[in-house]
């Protein structure tokens, strides 16, 4: 069958096929039994495992075997900064943040604030732009409610002297071949890129080695981005450490009815940054799954699944799976049209950024507390 999406850790294209995807990768889904695991030990589920938003692992029975005999696993995440952060971004921040609550599972959140500037050929990504990007992340990341003592958000350019050593023994077992087959690197790409999945395969040990011993890691991601951990998950074991075990989360769409929402794209995303304002008129131009005219849709309904504000609400703007449902159903049976539709997700999208902008304010002084320590 020909493939007519394609799905990299620096582009998304076309209508993605999960399933095949899954294939494609070599990733297992999250199945029934192992949601309940998850259930029965931290005392309910997620609505992001429930809604098959992450949908596929790698190694994810072993770790909760592990944690069942006492080996308690930490969990790493991060991003990397371009620009403002948008309501995407937050999907694996969510789940660490929830991970870190009813596992008290420690929490490592890595800020390359080097990978932009090294893969984009973009003038105004100066290393010290996107650096001070990575510093407004790193408070906009906490705001979610992680706790102090167990988050250490580190940046690549500032924390080198603890990580460079690890990611040169990572990048010591992996050959130019490899990475031109994983990426599609070519002879034209600079050397920087090249290095960064070394420098993120850290990130799966960094704790064992702090404290010399070996400990499960838990990565929650996006799919595009597996691609690092294939590369580097057979080195890291070589190194004496665990494979991590890794969850890995659906695109949510673009308002404008993309495979996936982009930062690039300032119509068919929403930043954390955005007044309310914009909120609602991105939101009036969102692509719905109803019918032409409003008398259609009152006839005929629409389809919940194409449309980009049912999808926000499974996403992130509704938790409870039954006022979902509700949300869904009012779509499918033509009650509720596009123009009140769309009112209702903007004021549930700056009802949310409003608290997120108060959260961040409180803890601007406080945000050394979540940093990881530099060595001297």
């Amino acid at each position: 069958m020909p493939e007519d999406f394609n799905v990299t850790a620096y582009e998304v294209e076309g209508k993605v096929d999960y399933n095949r995807l899954e294939e494609r990768f070599g990733i297992k889904p999250i199945t029934e039994e192992m949601e309940e695991r998850i259930r029965k030990l931290a005392g309910e589920s997620h609505y992001l495992i429930r809604r098959k938003i992450y949908f596929a692992q790698r190694e994810l029975n072993w770790l909760l075997d592990e944690y069942e005999k006492g080996n308690k696993f930490y969990v790493y995440t991060g991003i990397a900064p371009s620009g403002s952060m948008t309501v995407a971004h937050l999907l694996q921040f969510i789940m660490a943040q929830w991970l870190q609550e009813k596992f008290d599972a420690d929490v490592y959140i890595q800020i390359p604030d080097e990978e932009k500037f090294l893969t984009k050929n973009d003038p105004k990504l100066t290393l010290e732009y996107v650096n001070g990007l990575a510093h407004e992340d790193a408070l906009d990341i906490v705001a979610l409610g992680f706790k102090p003592k167990k988050t250490k958000i580190y940046f690549d350019t500032e924390h080198a002297n603890q990580i460079y050593k690890h990611a040169v023994r990572v990048a010591k077992r992996i050959t130019f071949s490899t990475l031109k087959d994983a990426f599609g690197f070519s002879n034209e790409t600079n050397i920087g890129a090249i290095f960064y999945t070394s420098t993120q395969a850290v990130g799966t040990f960094i704790k064992s080695a702090e404290e010399g011993r070996k400990i499960p890691c838990l990565v929650p991601l996006g799919v595009d981005q597996d691609v690092h951990f294939r590369v580097a998950r057979d080195v890291v074991e070589k190194l004496g450490y665990y494979k991590p075990a890794i969850i890995h989360s659906k695109f949510i769409p673009s308002l404008k009815g993309g495979p996936k929402m982009s930062s690039s794209d300032p119509n068919g995303a929403i930043y954390l940054s955005d007044k309310p304002e914009d909120v609602v008129k991105k939101v009036n131009r969102a692509i719905t799954g109803q019918q032409s005219t409003a008398e259609l849709q009152k006839k005929y309904g629409g389809n919940p699944e194409k449309c980009s504000v049912c999808q926000y609400y499974k996403y992130l703007f509704e938790t409870d799976d039954k006022k979902l449902e509700k949300i869904f159903e009012a779509e499918r049976d033509g009650s509720m049209l596009a123009g009140e539709h769309k009112a209702a997700l903007a004021g549930k999208i700056n009802e949310f950024l409003e608290k997120h902008r108060k959260e961040k304010a409180r803890l601007k002084n406080k945000i050394d507390d979540f940093i990881l320590q530099p060595q001297a």
